[in-house]
């Protein structure tokens, strides 16, 4: 996300309530750290790796899939196609992960998903399109929309930080459902990314308070 959109969308969401005090408290937003490279096909196929696993379990095996293509960054979608199961299967990626990884390559190929058109495409495009590979559901697509692309009005409403967030800022006795927090939401239009970023804080403050 560019400076630019990120000091427009804090200017635009101190004036609500219940997140200025948050945007007061926290630093700036950071959805570059820790990410050097937005490259799609690596966003993807890491987001793949470490599905319900811990994350210094998943790196392991992410360091060893990398290790695998020793002359590369990181590998193209055509070098896992050239991968077998097998191998990869000994640096730790289930069966099942293999499998995705290698729809997702295929896709890549064929032209599914082509990431030079991911500009002019909208976010709903998008989330459609990286749906369509076996493994990524819309809470990856997502983290895709936010982290990777940078958009800057994505609500995964399905992600339990946001929606312990959300419970926590509007004082509610339950998890707030997709469409209440759709409507919750419509005053932080066009920047509910970074409103995001605050409420997983929010969230956050409530995990270290309970006994």
């Amino acid at each position: 996300m560019n400076p630019d959109t990120l000091h427009d969308a804090i200017k635009h969401l101190r004036k609500d309530p219940g997140l200025a005090p948050l945007i007061k408290k926290y630093p700036r937003p950071d959805f570059d750290s820790g990410r050097k490279n937005h490259n799609p096909f690596q966003s993807l196929a890491r987001a793949i790796i470490f599905q319900q696993l811990s994350g210094k379990a998943a790196k392991t095996i992410f360091d060893r899939f990398c290790a695998l293509y020793p002359n590369k960054k990181f590998p193209l979608p055509n070098d896992v196609l050239k991968t077998t199961d097998a191998k990869l299967r000994q640096v730790g990626v289930s069966a099942q992960k293999a499998g995705y990884l290698k729809d997702l390559a295929l896709k890549c190929t064929d032209g599914t998903i082509n990431s030079r058109r991911f500009p002019r495409m909208s976010d709903e495009e998008i989330r459609s399109h990286v749906i369509a590979v076996k493994g990524v559901g819309p809470w990856t697509a997502d983290m895709f929309l936010m982290f990777t692309l940078g958009r800057s009005d994505v609500l995964p409403t399905g992600d339990l930080g946001i929606q312990k967030g959300m419970q926590r800022l509007f004082n509610m006795k339950a998890l707030p459902t997709a469409e209440k927090m759709q409507k919750l939401s419509e005053a932080w239009r066009p920047y509910r990314t970074v409103a995001c970023w605050y409420l997983w804080r929010l969230a956050d403050e409530g995990n270290s308070n309970r006994p």
